[in-house]
């Protein structure tokens, strides 16, 4: 497809969400031989996507490499997120060019949320030549066809208008151990500074039946933990006639008996006292919740359009302290939104210092094209906002070293995942309440949840050994 056509490639007629059952076949035997390289960048949606995206190079035939050179097709599946996810990418593709170079029939697509981005798509395949395939959130399905029908043009396919839910999807896991699980998809909050609803459309709910259909599945094959994936999974089944709540779809994945639950991520305007009592009263739900905050100011709230204000959210934040046991709460949060003053940042820190967070994911305010924060005046320099985020980082590591160091001496169950980078004998793992633990002589125990001992607390991590 010419680069004149991607409008018209973007074009789809809307409708109601539907959900369809894939049964897609293809001959594995396309490209035996054949070797496949994907990068992903982002978030847990795009790691999931991402194991869709190699099952389905899998299904013709394509093995995985990690060596650049060696493949014959390279995927990049991108994150608009913030500029240093599209800065990354760039980077990398300098690297895929001088591939090609190499290897005139080596192909390169580029997938994910930057692929929805319009302007970006233009700017990318004007400067990016080379790319061969360029394919959006709500057509991975088609990836398989995008490869077989090929052509020496660049062949464009994004859809602007989502809408449909497919169920049967085969993926590739990281792990056998644990696995994503998607409940739904795109977001209806449109937060002023976010891109995600342009990117990955309005929220769509899979049906709980899929969804308990799919946990069980994973039962029977021995995973240990899931994870239901969201953009915002406690609004799950608001967009459906006739669905269950989050609340009693976390309940009914729990009677599924899966040792562990988790979800992310959550709204604080969507959660509900059930969604909490649901959380205590089950053991096999993790005691671990991710609450992004983004802001301590009302006023930086209000104009990201978080629909609430910091006395709601701590209310929210002390009724999960209050009602579930040993909780651990982590969060996101963004400085130096536009003419936040110090006045507002004060605000967030006030909140860190009353919320003392497990840990906090935290970030520089990095305007995305397209949204409604983009448009703001912003008089604040970089160097006040990297100012600040080091201050803030400063705290939260604090109370992330506390929070961990109440943990040496005590017995803690954890997920045994795999071998550690921290030593030879060593494996990781990850606790209920969801911190990394090295463990020393437990290499037999990978893929079980076993008792250690907590000997050493750090900042991001912890050691311990296994109990006998």
């Amino acid at each position: 497809m010419n680069l004149p056509d991607i409008k018209e490639a973007r074009k789809r007629s809307k409708k109601e969400v539907e959900h369809i059952y894939l049964d897609q076949h293809y001959d594995n035997s396309t490209f035996k031989n054949k070797k496949y390289f994907l990068r992903t960048y982002g978030c847990q949606m795009n790691v999931h996507d991402s194991e869709e995206i190699a099952a389905r190079l899998e299904s013709l035939g394509f093995k995985e490499t990690e060596e650049l050179d060696d493949a014959d097709i390279i995927i990049l599946n991108t994150c608009a997120i913030r500029e240093n996810a599209h800065d990354k990418l760039y980077g990398f593709l300098g690297r895929c060019k001088h591939a090609k170079s190499i290897d005139k029939n080596k192909i390169i697509g580029i997938c994910g949320c930057m692929a929805q981005e319009e302007g970006v798509v233009n700017e990318l395949m004007k400067k990016h030549p080379y790319v061969d395939i360029v394919f959006g959130t709500h057509n991975i399905h088609e990836l398989q066809d995008l490869i077989l029908e090929r052509s020496k043009k660049q062949n464009i396919r994004v859809y602007s208008c989502e809408g449909d839910v497919y169920e049967n999807i085969e993926y590739k896991r990281d792990s056998s151990v644990k696995a994503w699980v998607n409940i739904q998809y795109g977001c209806d909050k449109f937060c002023t500074y976010c891109i995600v609803p342009y990117t990955r459309g309005k929220q769509r709910s899979r049906k709980s039946k899929e969804i308990i259909k799919e946990v069980k599945d994973l039962v029977k094959k021995g995973y240990k933990e899931v994870t239901l994936l969201g953009q915002n999974v406690n609004a799950y089944g608001k967009d459906l006639e006739d669905e269950l709540s989050f609340a009693e779809l976390l309940q009914s994945v729990a009677d599924t008996g899966i040792e562990r639950v988790r979800f992310v991520t959550s709204h604080p305007w969507d959660f509900t006292d059930d969604m909490i009592d649901t959380i205590a009263k089950n053991d096999n739900i993790m005691n671990y919740i991710h609450l992004p905050l983004q802001s301590g100011s009302d006023n930086i709230l209000k104009r990201m359009g978080r629909r609430y204000t910091k006395k709601e959210y701590l209310e929210l934040f002390n009724k999960i302290k209050d009602r579930i046991e040993d909780v651990a709460v982590t969060t996101d949060i963004i400085v130096g939104f536009p003419n936040e003053t110090e006045e507002d940042f004060n605000d967030t820190l006030d909140v860190v210092n009353t919320c003392k967070y497990d840990s906090a994911f935290t970030f520089i305010y990095s305007p995305r094209e397209g949204t409604p924060a983009a448009k703001m005046e912003d008089n604040i320099d970089m160097k006040t906002k990297e100012e600040r985020l080091q201050k803030l980082n400063e705290l939260v590591n604090k109370y992330s070293l506390e929070n961990n160091k109440k943990l040496e001496g005590k017995i803690v169950k954890v997920l045994v995942e795999g071998t550690s980078e921290k030593g030879e004998n060593k494996v990781f793992g990850y606790t209920e309440t969801m911190k990394l633990v090295n463990v020393s002589n437990a290499k037999e125990d990978i893929g079980k949840i076993i008792d250690v001992k907590i000997t050493d607390a750090k900042s991001f991590s912890l050691d311990g050994e296994k109990c006998k």
